[in-house]
């Protein structure tokens, strides 16, 4: 003879309903709750007030602005390798306007290039620490 438990599936699905019953009532609670709430008003003190400013333009007659220098050009970075006179390799850097000044200002250090080549700004991993 067979036994069948019909009762303990029927309650397993009436408790499963009661719950998803009960959670979409929540979330009806709180999407109203959010919905409709209105914004909070705020009072006419709290109105931004814009202050006077005075900009003194007096130190464009001045003599420490007439005196300023504008900045000289920077230059271009420029990486070698070259050969010295006591025949070792030597590599480095210089900073030159174009690649024809670069080989001429290596060139009367007394050396012999044998590789130049510009460098880019920046680097080329921005999250390596530089030590």
């Amino acid at each position: 003879m067979a036994v069948v438990f019909v009762s303990s599936k029927q309650k397993i699905k009436v408790f499963l309903v009661g719950i998803i019953v009960l959670l979409l009532l929540f979330l009806a609670g709180v999407s109203l709750f959010v919905f409709l709430s209105k914004p909070k008003e705020i009072s006419p003190e709290m109105v931004f007030y814009k202050p006077p400013v005075n900009v003194n333009i007096k130190i464009f007659d001045s003599d420490e602005f007439k005196n300023l220098q504008s900045f000289s050009n920077i230059g271009t970075l420029y990486s070698y390798i070259a050969i010295n006179r006591n025949r070792k390799i030597e590599t480095g850097f210089v900073v030159a306007d174009s690649l024809e000044q670069a080989t001429t200002n290596l060139e009367s250090r007394g050396l012999t290039i044998s590789e130049i080549k510009e460098i880019e700004p920046g680097r080329d991993n921005p999250f390596r620490s530089y030590y």
